[in-house]
C-alpha cells in the first residue's frame, strides 16, 4: 500500500504558483522542498490541508485567494522618490530593502521601477491582489525518522570536525 501524507511523515514536494488570470508563472520550485508534515509548517494550512492523505505521484493544484493570505493591497506602502535620494545598489528593479521606522519595525520593500530621474518601491507582498494556483508535484511520502520530527525535516550529518559530525537540519521554515 501507497504512504499517504498525514502527521509525521516525511514529504518532498516540487511546485509552480500561477497567477489565475494570465495563467503566467510567478514562482517555481524545482529543487524538491522537504519537510515532516503537521511539523514544520514550510506551506500555508490551507495548502496543507489539501496534501492531507495524497500520495507520491500525484499532483494537485490548490486556488488560493492571496488577499486572505496577505491582506489587501496597500496604496500606501508604494513611495516613488527622485532618484539622487536613493543609494546606486538599490537602483536595480528587483532589489530588496528592508525599512526601520521609528518604533524599530523593519518591512521588506521591493524596487518596482527605476527611471532616470525616479525610482518607486513597494512594501505589499509581490502575491497582494492575485488569485492564484498552488500546483504541487509530490515527489516522495515516507515515514519520518525521529530527527527528522524534531528538526521538521531533512537531517544531514555536517562536517566531522573534532572527531564528532553534528547533525544539522538542511531547510528553514519558509514563509
Amino acid at each position: 500500500m501507497q504512504e499517504t501524507i498525514q502527521a509525521n511523515k516525511y514529504v518532498e514536494l516540487t511546485y509552480k504558483v500561477i497567477d489565475q488570470k494570465t495563467q503566467q508563472i510567478l514562482t517555481s520550485v524545482e529543487f524538491p522542498l522537504g519537510y515532516v508534515h503537521g511539523v514544520n509548517e514550510v506551506l500555508s494550512p490551507q495548502v496543507s490541508a489539501e496534501l492531507e492523505g495524497k500520495a507520491m505521484g500525484e499532483q494537485i493544484e490548490v486556488p488560493i485567494d492571496c488577499n486572505q493570505l496577505y491582506g489587501p493591497r496597500d496604496e500606501s506602502l508604494v513611495i516613488t522618490d527622485h532618484i539622487e535620494n536613493v543609494p546606486e545598489e538599490y537602483r536595480q528593479v528587483g532589489t530588496a530593502i528592508l525599512m526601520e521606522n521609528d518604533q524599530g519595525q523593519t518591512k521588506n520593500f521591493i524596487v518596482t521601477r527605476v527611471d532616470e530621474k525616479t525610482l518607486t518601491i513597494d512594501g505589499n507582498n509581490p502575491l497582494c491582489g492575485r488569485e492564484v494556483i498552488f500546483q504541487l508535484d509530490i515527489l516522495l511520502v515516507r515515514d519520518a525518522s525521529e530527527e527528522e520530527i524534531e528538526f521538521g525535516g531533512k537531517v544531514e550529518t555536517g562536517p566531522d570536525i573534532g572527531g564528532q559530525g553534528q547533525a544539522v537540519p538542511i531547510n528553514e521554515k519558509l514563509h
